[in-house]
């Protein structure tokens, strides 16, 4: 079994402590439940991370700019059911390959504004909005209820099915599920 790059280990854990931050918040999920969960010892983890704050940083930083990406993506396109489904695809292909981003996303959306914790992750609304061309100074609420609802679920499918989407058409699922919540007609086929 050939030798993780050290990229790949910062990957795994940043993508782990995501997830944990998810389900237990920032407060409680510890260094060392983190470090259990990677499979190293408490210092191990710690060479990487200096502290609970520097890893939370990191979580927070990674998060965004991989979903930044998605959205530089789909920045070009006119608003509408294509630059829908294309955000969709780029944020179900997000999922698989960072499913704790998504956990915390999930998260995010759920936290309140008062915690602590969602100040890290704040930016991660404002890309959404920008991603699905909402505007927050004149607010659609059918349509912000809509993306809300896409995004929750795409975030929660991945969530809950966990290791069930390995397949290779997992993507197509989640982009499907999503999509449907948008309410915009199925795509035909060619």
């Amino acid at each position: 079994m050939p030798r993780q790059t050290r990229q790949q280990i910062d990957d795994e854990i940043v993508d782990c402590a995501a997830a944990l931050f998810a389900r237990h918040g920032f407060q409680e999920a510890s260094v060392q439940r983190i470090a259990d969960a990677v499979g190293y010892s408490k210092s191990g983890l710690l060479r990487h991370y200096p502290s609970k704050e520097a890893l939370q940083e990191a979580v927070a930083t990674r998060c965004l700019a991989e979903l930044t990406d998605v959205a530089r993506q789909v920045a070009d396109r006119p608003p509408g059911p294509a630059k829908d489904r294309a955000a969709l695809t780029g944020l179900a292909e997000l999922a698989l390959r960072r499913p704790g981003f998504f956990a915390l996303l999930l998260s995010t959306l759920l936290r309140d504004p008062a915690d602590p914790g969602s100040a890290l992750l704040t930016p991660v609304g404002d890309v959404i909005v920008d991603m699905f061309a909402l505007n927050p100074a004149d607010p659609d609420l059918d349509r912000t209820v809509r993306v809300a609802g896409a995004v929750g679920a795409l975030a929660v499918a991945r969530t809950a099915l966990g290791d069930l989407l390995t397949a290779g058409d997992a993507a197509a699922h989640l982009i499907n599920v999503s999509y449907d919540a948008l309410g915009h007609p199925a795509p035909t086929a060619h």
